[in-house]
């Protein structure tokens, strides 16, 4: 395997320049032991045990099949995705890490981040997941106290998730934990005092996602029915606005959106996308862009069941349903979409290149005039603080 494990202190992160998005690849785990009731993820609950070997054995079929669209490519993050990949052995995620290395050009301090739930999380097990190669942990923490977690449907408590942060900031030399806020009943107050605490666990990056009701979801459900009470929009603004200038005042600030990091520690992984890279997605329900035998970019979903996946991977050494060629405007309009959700915004010589066109003069006009977007020099265009609140709205006046 040349995913080298090197002592922790010599282990730099690795953020690209702006502009340059990598190539990563992308693992789906879609199993949970349980289902969270705000979660439209493609993930699955199965109660017998999961024939890990056989998943294995699609997998490295699967990773074969898209190495063969993508030679060439140096893999520069690698990213154990879920439903909850900490349920997997510590030898299934060595296979895995080993089945890339051996397909790919893997870069000399690549990024391998696994996601993991604080229920799950056994130091044997972290262990065992660092001597397989992993260097970055995302936790999904969500909150910290007992009466939202409970609330949330999270399977651990405020004491497992600490001692989760604990155990990661030992064994791993990254980590990042996710919470969740504009959750029901929470006040600015209550919010200012978790993102300060996180902070101080943190070792250098935070996701800190606003809650969503989704359709499909349990949440959707009782929100429909008057029964689930979440923030309003000047509320939920106003927890947002409280995000930005606590993390930014304490060395964290917003890189993206949602997440926030110490200069440096941007997660390489995610940046492939909304730098709008080519990646590779295996895996239930995964996705990539690869390039097609035509030399377009084609977006590929995979199928979301996770046996039937594992039926056709096994008959066919792939499991999409979908195989599409972009074309150019379409490409600009992902890119916009993607790139207008990160600080440094989006390369208008890129965009150009791909739209065939300039921005609308008259939209930009607007746009700028009521503090949603701005200009980084005559080839660089991003969305303000304002204009992220109401991000849908501006790409759409845009592209």
């Amino acid at each position: 395997m040349n995913i080298a494990v090197r002592p922790l202190s010599t282990i730099r992160p690795f953020t690209p320049p702006v502009g340059d998005p990598g190539f990563g690849v992308y693992v789906h785990w879609p199993f949970c032991a349980a289902k969270c009731p705000y979660c439209d993820f493609n993930s699955h609950v199965r109660h017998q045990p999961v024939d890990q070997a056989r998943y294995v054995a699609a997998f490295r079929r699967e990773l074969a099949s898209q190495a063969q669209r993508s030679s060439g490519q140096t893999v520069t993050s690698i990213f154990l995705g879920g439903g909850t990949p900490s349920l997997m052995e510590p030898a299934t995620v060595a296979a895995i890490l080993e089945a890339i290395a051996s397909l790919w050009t893997v870069a000399d301090g690549a990024e391998i981040t696994l996601e993991a739930n604080p229920s799950s999380v056994e130091a044997e097990r972290f262990r065992g997941y660092r001597a397989a190669g992993v260097n970055r942990v995302s936790l999904g923490v969500q909150a910290l106290n007992d009466p939202d977690l409970k609330r949330l449907g999270r399977l651990h408590d405020t004491t497992q998730a600490l001692g989760a942060i604990r155990l990661a900031r030992e064994i791993f030399p990254r980590l990042s934990f996710d919470l969740i806020y504009a959750r029901p009943g929470q006040d600015v107050a209550a919010w200012e005092r978790e993102i300060v605490q996180a902070i101080e666990l943190a070792a250098d990056h935070l996701s800190l996602y606003q809650l969503t009701i989704e359709e499909g979801t349990p949440f959707y459900a009782l929100h429909r029915a008057g029964k689930l009470i979440v923030p309003d929009g000047e509320l939920s603004a106003d927890l947002y606005e409280t995000t930005q200038q606590i993390t930014r005042a304490h060395g964290l600030p917003a890189y993206e959106i949602s997440n926030h990091a110490a200069p440096g520690a941007e997660s390489r992984h995610n940046l492939t996308y909304w730098r709008y890279g080519l990646y590779a997605g295996v895996g239930p329900g995964a996705h990539g862009r690869l390039l097609g035998p035509d030399g377009a970019r084609h977006a590929i979903a995979n199928e979301k069941h996770p046996e039937t996946w594992l039926k056709m991977v096994e008959d066919w050494d792939a499991g999409f349903v979908e195989d599409t060629p972009l074309e150019p405007h379409e490409q600009a309009d992902e890119l916009m979409l993607m790139g207008l959700r990160l600080v440094e915004g989006i390369d208008l010589k890129r965009w150009r290149a791909l739209a065939g066109r300039d921005i609308d003069p008259e939209a930009e006009a607007d746009l700028t005039g009521h503090g949603m977007i701005e200009r980084l020099g005559p080839d660089r265009l991003r969305a303000t603080p304002a204009g992220m609140l109401v991000l849908d709205a501006v790409v759409a006046d845009l592209a």
